[in-house]
This record gives structure tokens, sequence and C-alpha cells, in this order.
């Protein structure tokens, strides 16, 4: 929901008609849920194994058969939706799910792990800038700030789950840092890219350098909180870092 949501504010800050915007939306959101979907089935037996209550399908609470199903629905609808977006938006948004099944494929238990958050996060604002018919490739800030806060969120989003993970043969960035390590690292990453989302564009607004306290505390939430609660600090700075692009007009 959060990606979707900043696919779809990316849009408006590139300004798109109105029917572009809700198309990048849908677009992005079908191909979430093909990589939330592919997820829970690929690691199936890995939830099972570590006993994950919030993981319906290795609790018998869905079958997998009708995972299976929704995701190939999710993922006929993704390649539609894209594709009406003009071939260089679809390239864009394809090779970014290619990135995030890559990791549930097999990338996530290597030290490559970073890397399809690297590449997804970096590559989501052309998919709303190099949509028709506003074609446009983003700024170079653009697309390291979204590198810098995707590489930030997987490190955070990792940490509840290291002493599981490492059960089950996964040996990401995250595991290999550490976690005092991966916090701080993570910490450093969501703070340059919210850096990156104010002065890049230029002469930002007084106020954008408030938004930059709260990404400081949200920040803080990262390095210091428990649980999922930094991943849901990072998506909430990703979300501050969209609010800067879309009040900038960048």
């Amino acid at each position: 929901m959060a990606v979707s949501l900043v696919a779809t504010l990316l849009a408006v800050a590139a300004d798109q008609p109105p029917g572009t915007v809700a198309l990048v939306g849908t677009a992005v959101a079908s191909g979430q849920l093909t990589v939330g979907w592919g997820n829970d089935l690929v690691d199936v037996a890995r939830d099972r194994a570590t006993g994950r209550p919030d993981k319906p399908i290795a609790r018998g609470l869905v079958p997998a058969r009708l995972v299976a199903g929704a995701t190939g629905i999710a993922a006929v609808a993704c390649l539609v939706l894209s594709l009406a977006l003009g071939w260089r938006a679809a390239l864009a948004h394809l090779t970014c799910l290619v990135l995030a099944h890559a990791y549930n494929l097999g990338l996530k238990t290597g030290p490559w792990s970073w890397l399809p958050y690297a590449g997804a996060f970096g590559l989501l604002p052309a998919v709303a800038t190099a949509a028709e018919p506003a074609t446009r490739w983003p700024a170079w800030w653009a697309v390291a700030a979204g590198a810098a806060l995707g590489v930030g969120a997987h490190l955070v989003n990792a940490l509840p789950d290291l002493a599981d993970d490492e059960r089950t043969g996964v040996r990401g960035l995250p595991h290999r840092l550490g976690a005092a390590r991966a916090r701080v690292a993570a910490a450093v990453l969501l703070a340059a890219a919210s850096v990156l989302a104010t002065l890049g564009p230029g002469d930002p607004p007084a106020w954008a350098f408030a938004v930059l306290v709260a990404v400081a505390l949200l920040s803080l939430v990262a390095l210091r909180g428990a649980g999922r609660w930094p991943f849901r600090a990072a998506m909430a700075v990703a979300l501050l870092d969209v609010v800067l692009l879309v009040a900038s007009g960048a």
C-alpha cells in the first residue's frame, strides 16, 4: 500500500493528468500484489519452520493454490496496466518487478540482497515520470534518493527476522552486518534520501526543513525501534520524501 501510494504521488509530482496518475497507482498496486503473494508462496516452508504467526498460507488459513491463482491474475493485470503507460514506463516498472521477484527467489539469501531494493526503489520515479503523455526521465537525485531509501528499508525490514532467517539459510546484507550496524546504516540511508529529496529540486521552502526534523525522528525510530516499527518508519520517510517532491513540483 505504501509503495503504491508513493508511486501515485510521484505521478502527481510529475504533473501527469489524473487518468495517468490513477493508471500508475493501479499498475504499481497490482505489481505489489504479485511481489507480496509471491514472497509468501516461495517462503511457505521457511515460514512454517519458524512459526510465523502473520503468514496465512503457512498457518493453513489460505490455500496456496488460491494465492497462486490470485498472483497470476494480478500479474496479467499488472502487465496490461503497465503497457498502457507506454513502453518507457512499462520497461521501468517491469524491471522493478523482475528485481523484486529475483529477491524473493534467491537474492535475499546472499550478500547482494540490497541490490533489488536499490534498483526497484531507484527506478520507481521513472514509472511515474516516463509514463505517457508527460514522458521524461527522473532527475538523478530522485533516482539516488529512491535507491538510498530502498536499501534503508531493506535493512530495517529484515531486523525482526534476523535470527529466524539465519536458521533457515538466509544470509543477506542485514545478517552479515548484524543488527546494530544494520540499524545505523539504515538510519543514515533514510536521512540521506530525505536530504536529496529536499535539496535536489533547489530552493526548498522553509517548511521543508521541518519535514527533515520529522525524518530525523523517524530515523531514530528506525535506529531504536522494535518489531515492525523500524520498517513502518522507513515507509513514513518515503511518503514524506514524496510530499517534498510534490510540493517542489519536481
